[in-house]
């Protein structure tokens, strides 16, 4: 009987000749997958022996890796801002990046709610994400602002052209407990509302150019293609929900769109064409690279 450490060595040596970049992570993530413990119980008993169906669910899993499958659909699950998503070829995986986008949203509406006194009766604030994908923006920002106790004063909305993603999301927002505090709509970028403005419109929307997606790591090939494909120059969909702020957005709204990390220039050129007197802000990562397009009207 096969120990946990001599599983991990095998894995190890299978992956990175299959060309992983991670092969240590991976192999811990799977053993602890087929072992139904996590991480740190495999690398804390790694002398201990692993029975026959443990190991066959391994190497199952291993199997499905080496050809290329994310480890995070193998797993069913990615974790994003500190919470678990349930994750499958529905929708793109949650990427850290990501996160920042979040952070924005969460500072803006507490800078809205605890700012200047609001009017006695105003309507909750209007915050959309479009493109919701696995839900990991609305439902993330959801439970942040719950925890703030500020989730009552605010009434959120996804949206996405795919139904399977929307049922992807919809199942998120359940398992974290705010699948009736966010609306689910299946539209093409916003919803069909000519009358109705936000105050809050975020967006993680495809931005990876057409001719570089070949180019991506195998894994990504295993993720919905219409969610990652953003045009001959990564902008086409941004672009399309570039036209329709002027009359979606809020007076005092802000739109948060995230971007390519070589992609600023570009950006603020077609804010520059596409919205006349408009501001545009660009937020980097943690790895200092452009994140997060931050448009405003002109004061």
């Amino acid at each position: 009987m096969a120990t946990v450490r001599q599983l991990l060595d095998v894995g190890v040596v299978r992956l990175r000749e299959s060309g992983s970049e991670s092969a240590r992570l991976d192999a811990e993530l799977l053993l602890a997958l087929a072992l139904d413990t996590d991480r740190t119980g495999v690398i804390a008993h790694a002398d201990a022996p692993v029975g026959d169906g443990a190991a066959a669910r391994f190497a199952a899993a291993m199997d499905r890796r080496v050809a290329g499958e994310p480890v995070a659909y193998i797993r069913g699950v990615k974790e994003f801002h500190g919470l678990a998503f349930g994750v499958d070829p529905r929708a793109l995986i949650p990427r850290p990046e990501t996160e920042l986008l979040v952070d924005l949203a969460e500072l803006e509406v507490i800078r809205r709610l605890t700012g200047a006194p609001r009017p006695k009766g105003a309507p909750p604030l209007a915050v959309i994400d479009v493109g919701v994908g696995s839900g990991a923006v609305a439902v993330t920002l959801a439970v942040l602002l719950r925890r703030r106790r500020m989730l009552d004063e605010v009434a959120l909305t996804a949206t996405d052209t795919s139904e399977d993603a929307l049922q992807l999301a919809r199942e998120n927002a359940v398992a974290h407990a705010v699948g009736d505090r966010i609306e689910f709509q299946n539209a093409d970028l916003l919803p069909g509302e000519a009358v109705r403005t936000w105050d809050l419109v975020l967006a993680n929307l495809p931005y990876v150019r057409s001719d570089a997606v070949p180019t991506l790591p195998i894994a990504v090939s295993f993720e919905p293609a219409l969610a990652l494909d953003g045009g001959p120059d990564g902008l086409r969909v941004i672009d399309r929900l570039l036209g329709l702020l002027p009359g979606a957005l809020a007076h005092a709204g802000v739109a948060m769109l995230e971007i390519g990390g070589d992609q600023a220039v570009e950006m603020r050129a077609l804010v520059a064409e596409r919205l006349p007197g408009w501001s545009c802000e660009i937020e980097l990562d943690l790895g200092r690279l452009p994140r997060v397009a931050i448009l405003r009207r002109d004061a």
